[in-house]
């Protein structure tokens, strides 16, 4: 599989490149945090998987609207491939957010909005997973449905904390890093894209490899070679 024209291998490579060597740099070239110490060194994987969820929920998302609108199953290929992905990085959000929490606030989870927000949008495409491996013939357009449900959701998930009182870090951390703060946290972002690349190509060869044999399969049956 390829992706524009680069090999998926090499995505992979570039990605355990740079996962070898993070840690590395998050433990001896970023400062430590004067509040949290030691444990804001999650920062560097926990917001970089965040980044990583929206963007395959805005691919799932704008894949499914050319599926509605084109009926084109190479569309859907693709949404379903971001959409497992959502869930994969949503997962990763999901696990390292609360062990941040209970070591800046005492405790794993709040019910506060970007957190009640977040674990929404990863249980609709968890719902999204299910309803596209379980809702047989005509699921695929409920489940972009779904898709489109979440993508609108990521704004609710990225404003949360300007709208309500929350616990949460507001948005302007990232924007005000200086430093190595600043160049540990983009090579964390290149780390789970490169990752992110490889998994959603070898991803879609997958479900397009599923098409083409259910294809071939009632190709088959249809000309009585099967029974």
């Amino acid at each position: 599989m390829m992706t524009r024209g680069i090999p998926t291998y090499l995505f992979a490579v570039a990605a355990a490149a740079i996962f070898f060597f993070l840690p590395m740099q998050v433990f001896e070239k970023a400062p430590l945090d004067y509040m949290l110490y030691i444990n804001q060194k999650i920062f560097y994987y926990h917001v970089p998987a965040a980044m990583m969820m929206f963007l395959a929920v805005f691919v799932c998302g704008i894949a499914s609207i050319m599926f509605l609108s084109k009926r084109n199953p190479r569309y859907d290929d693709v949404a379903v491939a971001a959409g497992d992905l959502a869930v994969t990085f949503g997962l990763i959000v999901l696990v390292t957010g609360p062990i941040w929490a209970k070591a800046a606030w005492g405790v794993p989870w709040v019910w506060e909005a970007r957190l009640t927000q977040s674990l929404l949008l990863w249980m609709i495409f968890v719902a999204y997973a299910l309803v596209r491996r379980y809702g047989g013939p005509g699921s695929e357009r409920l489940a972009s449905g779904l898709a489109l449900f979440g993508m609108v959701n990521v704004p609710l998930v990225y404003l949360a904390v300007n709208f309500w009182k929350t616990q949460h870090p507001t948005n302007k951390v990232v924007p005000n890093l200086q430093g190595a703060m600043k160049s540990v946290f983009y090579t964390g972002v290149l780390a789970y894209l490169l990752l992110f690349l490889a998994l959603l190509s070898l991803r879609l060869a997958v479900g397009r490899g599923q098409r083409r044999l259910a294809a071939a399969h009632d190709l088959a049956v249809e000309n009585g070679h099967l029974d």
